[in-house]
């Protein structure tokens, strides 16, 4: 070969090369978005990573998925290191669910300093901590208070002024968690029942059972268990059932995970709420995917996307 052959292949390679280097992302690089929510054990979230892997399968070639969870409910350090770690990975966009509402603030600051775009789903980031962080990030999901009240309100037909009710709640950190105790206790308010005590079942079936038993102890003529989550309702029937008052004691749940229609069906559980997990990331990560193309800032982002959340008992279609 020629040195003048030589050369010119040489310059031809190097204008490929400057073009490659120097060119805008092409059409075929797809952004990436990070799905991190809370435990994988409790079948909503599981339903939540379904719903979401099934969207992305759906819109192949528009972006990809990276989902992960925790283990446990309240294992916030182990779900900080899950954002730190979609940050290291350059992930465009942050779809989460956050085990604790203000625990998280900083991590999903230091993610939208290092221009990430962060959408908060299922439970809602403290607004006092975000604030004092500097950041908006938009809330897509239901409002737990009124579907709590939907779920309080059709257990109250059944109730009667005075009658002993008991609250076994989430994650007290949560703002979720505290919206859905808000609304049963609206509901038992308006209903005359008495709530004797509000307890952390923190979101998990074998907690839920200890609190709903001991709660059962301390009131044996409790009417009624109003469980923050399906999972402690799961704990609540069985701890009725070992107590010997199926039938006597009323539960209710939020939710609507499969591991409960049975027991709807059947009574063990008069009601839950349907907040549609497998759509909740899609909303999420729809937002998301709509910000990065309209190439918006976290600052532009809307601050909150409402969606439904719909009583369900044995009745419903």
């Amino acid at each position: 070969m020629t040195l003048s052959r030589r050369t010119s292949q040489a310059a031809a390679a190097l204008v490929v090369l400057g073009a490659f280097i120097g060119a805008p992302a092409h059409a075929q690089d797809k952004p990436k978005v990070a799905l991190v929510m809370k435990s994988l054990a409790n079948e909503f979230f599981a339903t939540m990573e379904n719903g979401a892997k099934a969207h992305q399968k759906a819109s192949a070639g528009k972006y990809t998925l990276v989902a992960n969870g925790i283990k446990n409910e309240t294992d916030t350090a182990a779900q900080i290191k899950m954002v730190e770690q979609m940050v290291a990975q350059k992930v465009n966009a942050l779809v989460i669910a956050p085990a604790d509402s203000k625990a998280l603030v900083p991590a999903i600051k230091a993610a939208i300093d290092k221009g990430i775009l962060v959408v908060n789903i299922d439970n809602r980031f403290d607004a006092d901590a975000l604030k004092e962080k500097g950041i908006q990030v938009p809330f897509v999901g239901p409002d737990n208070r009124a579907g709590a009240k939907l779920v309080g309100d059709h257990l109250a037909k059944s109730l009667k002024a005075g009658d002993k009710v008991g609250i076994i709640e989430g994650v007290s950190t949560t703002f979720n968690a505290q919206q859905r105790t808000q609304g049963y206790q609206d509901a038992m308010k308006a209903a005359g029942a008495n709530v004797v005590g509000v307890q952390s079942g923190q979101w998990e079936i074998d907690k839920g059972n200890t609190v709903a038993a001991g709660m059962m102890r301390e009131h044996p003529d409790l009417k009624a268990l109003l469980a923050g989550n399906d999972s402690m309702a799961l704990g609540a029937v069985a701890a009725v059932k070992a107590a010997g008052k199926t039938g006597q004691v009323q539960v209710v749940g939020y939710d609507n995970i499969g591991a409960i229609k049975p027991m709807l069906a059947d009574g063990r559980v008069l009601a839950t709420a349907d907040q549609f997990a497998a759509r909740q990331a899609v909303f999420g990560i729809e937002t998301a995917l709509k910000a990065l193309a309209e190439k918006k800032t976290q600052a532009q982002m809307p601050a909150e996307i409402k969606t439904d959340v719909v009583l369900v008992t044995k009745d419903s279609k």
